[in-house]
């Protein structure tokens, strides 16, 4: 875990089952998650409350991971929000600047923590608010 203090990571995706196991793997790692299933509602989640990390999926309904991640990297309130895929979908056509990470799926819970853990430990790093 990272501090004391809980980060919040929003979990984008589709699938209850991967879902489920984001969330609860996240949990345990201390973080409080807020988890939702497609990408408009993640945008609207964002308003709502400013998430420190994202896990996303790029295949969700009504409005795609990667146009949820452009529209984020699109303001300047969101763009430095790190974002962590874990897709199934081939992703040799992203670029690697705008994720903190890519996983491909299947993934185990453990590389999603890590892989948490070591964008938000990055931000800090660069001094950006957490």
């Amino acid at each position: 875990m990272l501090s004391a203090t809980k980060a919040t990571v929003l979990v984008v995706e589709d699938d209850p089952v991967m879902r489920s196991m984001v969330r609860t793997a996240l949990v345990g790692a201390g973080y409080a998650v807020v988890a939702v299933d497609d990408g408009l509602a993640a945008l609207h989640r964002v308003e709502l409350e400013r998430p420190h990390a994202v896990v996303l999926d790029l295949g969700l309904p009504r409005l795609g991971g990667r146009d949820v991640q452009r529209e984020l990297a699109a303001r300047p309130d969101t763009s430095d929000i790190p974002i962590v895929v874990v897709s199934g979908a081939d992703t040799s056509d992203l670029n690697p600047a705008h994720f903190a990470c890519v996983l491909r799926k299947p993934v185990g819970p453990d590389m999603i923590v890590a892989a948490v853990d070591d964008s938000i430990r990055r931000k800090r790093r660069r001094g950006a608010p957490v």
